[in-house]
């Protein structure tokens, strides 16, 4: 194994560090997008790097070697990859592997209970008012639908609640719920893609902000709204399924909210075609290393099993 093996495991490290920034610079649907993207294909070959080290110590251990009829020569005098490296790439994988099941496994279940409750709302349409606290909600299903209390609607003006159930059905139509579960699947095999899914998640949100703010074309309206809600909704109880809305219980805890209000009383946000295209040019290369390493493996069994 040479070079290209560990080059897949470097650009979730610069993914990390620039995600926040990414997100804060191009058009919220594009964002979350390329985010989303980039977390599951620097995912991936993070993780068949990870594989690939392991192999590359797998079948240098004697019994494994005369298993698979290899030279233990060949392999010794042509592989450098250290038996310790390949034991913590082998390590990092099954971790990797653990976590991830983990987390398909909740987000699943979350994602059922979503579509259950949601079968069992009240009405046909696609918005469901109900007696509660101040929240507003997206309970993803087949139908899905969109909760708003009566406590969170009085506290809105005419104009805001149309703003507030725009917002929502850009989640419930754009099918946000897939971006969110692909990201956390991502974070779940490199915990280095984690702020990716940070960002993915405000872009989501910034998605159906401007959706909104084109829909009634007036953004301060937007950024009262978000604020407001926020403001209702907080101190409430958290949902414990998946749910996408305006009024999250981020002011309190200093989250992403108080940008998204910035964003919105700012001009609209540029495609920055470029960017997108250097990300993209990135994420080529990673793919492309990613199977160079494979071949470099493929390459080192056929000798040893000549």
């Amino acid at each position: 194994m040479h070079l290209a093996v560990y080059l897949p495991l470097l650009p979730p490290v610069a993914a990390a560090l620039s995600a926040r920034w990414l997100a804060a610079r191009l058009d919220p649907r594009a964002a979350t997008w390329l985010l989303t993207a980039a977390a599951l294909l620097l995912a991936a070959a993070s993780t068949t790097a990870l594989g690939l080290l392991a192999i590359a110590g797998l079948v240098r251990i004697p019994l494994v070697a005369s298993l698979g009829r290899l030279s233990r020569t060949a392999l010794a005098g042509t592989d450098p990859t250290a038996r310790l490296v390949s034991l913590a790439a082998g390590l990092a994988l099954s971790a990797a592997a653990l976590t991830a099941a983990r987390a398909l496994w909740h987000r699943g279940r979350a994602l059922l209970a979503a579509a259950r409750e949601a079968r069992r709302l009240p009405g046909t349409g696609d918005v469901v008012i109900l007696d509660g606290p101040a929240d507003a909600y997206t309970l993803p299903g087949a139908p899905g639908r969109i909760v708003v209390s009566t406590r969170m609607l009085a506290g809105l003006t005419g104009p805001e609640r149309g703003v507030l159930i725009a917002h929502e059905r850009v989640h419930l139509h754009a099918r946000h719920h897939w971006f969110a579960a692909a990201t956390r699947l991502a974070a779940s095999l490199n915990p280095l893609l984690r702020p990716l899914e940070r960002a993915t998640a405000y872009t989501i949100e910034r998605w159906a902000d401007e959706h909104a703010a084109r829909g009634c074309g007036d953004r301060r309206l937007v950024a009262r709204t978000v604020a407001k809600a926020a403001l209702l909704r907080a101190g409430g109880p958290r949902r414990a399924v998946t749910a996408l809305g305006i009024a999250g219980a981020e002011l309190a805890a200093g989250g992403p909210l108080p940008r998204r209000v910035a964003a919105l009383m700012a001009a609209p946000p540029r495609r920055r075609l470029p960017l997108i295209a250097a990300v993209a040019a990135v994420l080529l290369l990673t793919g492309l290393c990613t199977a160079e390493a494979a071949g470099d493996l493929e390459d080192l069994l056929e000798a040893a099993g000549a």
